[in-house]
């Protein structure tokens, strides 16, 4: 069985289940903040391959333009769903920023309030052709168009029938970058995801060889979250309904009540009996 299953609403379009990806999230919480060189989980079978063979069928062309080419990363191409135009590609990606998405990351790894990106930014298809690599980094931290930070990376492999002597292992590297701890190869419908901090250093250094009609492909999401630091110097307002002048329309005094313990009541201890409320 795979770890989330999908549900096909079309032949173009597949979602998740909420539920059944929060007990999933659970379920592997522990062994994925236990896993060294830093909180990571590699899953097999992540999602029903078929489906992802389907991507495969309207996976765009790299054309003749290099995406990367310098010495730390070649011969890797990215499309965001901006520039794609078929249904499934664009459809799945949707879904996986999704809340259900969100509710497996937040169990899985124990970071709530985690929020999307709908720009994709240096995520979406990844490509990398015969020949290229990617150096071992940690990645950006800050999201500056949306102002938020990054917290997690989640990589979904599309490559069947893929021999090992053609490299392409995602490794993951100590935080001292002493040595390779792990290595995984890019198999059809695995998933590696990880915790993003300064020092989460990975990549797929070694030049891939396979065959020049061969990539290796993978689907690139990043996760986020919102600083916090200044909010206590914002008003803490909900939906506010006014009375229209000669008319019957009722006042909330519910929400005048809370605005005005919001607005009186020390931050800390307002924050503390608001996650009381809404637990």
């Amino acid at each position: 069985m795979p770890v989330l299953n999908v549900t096909p609403l079309s032949e173009d379009h597949v979602v998740l289940d909420g539920d059944q990806c929060a007990a999933a999230g659970r379920a592997l919480h522990e062994r994925y903040a236990a896993a060294e060189p830093f909180p990571h989980i590699v899953l097999d079978d992540f999602i029903d391959a078929d489906v992802l063979r389907g991507l495969l069928a309207e996976w765009p062309a790299s054309g003749e333009k290099v995406g990367y080419n310098r010495a730390q990363e070649r011969l890797k191409f990215e499309w965001q769903p901006v520039d794609l135009h078929t249904p499934r590609l664009r459809g799945f990606l949707a879904e996986m920023i999704s809340e259900p998405m969100l509710r497996f990351l937040e169990a899985l790894t124990g970071i709530p309030k985690l929020v999307t990106d709908p720009y994709f930014k240096g995520g979406g298809l990844h490509e990398t052709r015969a020949g290229g690599h990617l150096g071992i980094h940690a990645d950006f931290n800050i999201h500056k168009r949306l102002g938020v930070v990054r917290r997690i990376n989640l990589l979904i492999y599309l490559n069947d029938d893929w021999h090992p002597e053609w490299g392409g292992d995602l490794e993951l590297w100590a935080r001292d970058m002493s040595r390779c701890v792990t290595s995984t190869a890019p198999t059809m419908a695995r998933a590696v995801i990880f915790n993003t901090d300064l020092d989460s250093f990975h990549g797929v250094p070694t030049p891939l060889c396979c065959p020049p009609d061969r990539a290796r492909r993978s689907i690139a999401l990043y996760y986020y979250t919102a600083p916090t630091a200044g909010l206590e110097t914002i008003p803490d307002r909900t939906t506010v309904f006014r009375k229209r002048p000669g008319t019957d329309d009722k006042t909330d005094w519910t929400v005048r009540r809370r605005h005005l313990l919001a607005d009186w009541i020390p931050p800390v201890l307002y924050r503390k009996l608001r996650g009381q409320s809404d637990a």
